[in-house]
């Protein structure tokens, strides 16, 4: 996935995030991919009370990693997501991790939502408005915590 046809957030590995092999432990992953969309959530939708607000929310249903290279420690990692499928209720976004400075790929990840109703704890339809924007997504918009 190209940087400029996807969005893209930046953040530096600390050092706790490392396992004995002096290598981001694999486990940290999920949260990189966490972090990742919380930030692609907010660019698309605001602030995430703008979800509770409609009384929508969404749960996580799958989470796939697959590993490329290592990341250590105070490597700035890139992570560019773009929405994949979007069906009735729920919806994948697919994830690349790179090694800032080398445009390095360092792990792929693919996280599937299903939206949800949170006053009935139900799933529900994915709204047009929504669909919307997760098919535009925010390309070419990047956010960086790394201080790079």
């Amino acid at each position: 996935m190209t940087a400029g046809s996807s969005f893209r957030f930046r953040f530096r590995v600390r050092y706790g995030e490392c396992d004995a092999q002096s290598v981001v432990f694999n486990a940290r992953y999920a949260d990189y991919v966490d972090i990742s969309v919380n930030e692609y959530i907010r660019t698309l939708f605001g602030d995430y009370q703008n979800l509770l607000d409609q009384d929508l929310d969404i749960q996580v249903v799958s989470l796939t990693v697959n590993y490329r290279a290592p990341a250590r420690f105070d490597d700035v990692l890139e992570a560019r997501i773009k929405a994949g499928r979007i069906g009735n209720t729920s919806f994948t976004l697919h994830l690349e991790f790179y090694r800032y400075a080398e445009e390095l790929l360092v792990a792929e990840a693919d996280i599937t939502y299903v939206l949800i109703q949170p006053s009935r704890m139900t799933k529900t339809a994915v709204p047009s408005s929504i669909r919307e924007q997760l098919e535009v997504g925010a390309p070419g918009v990047l956010v960086s915590h790394a201080g790079e």
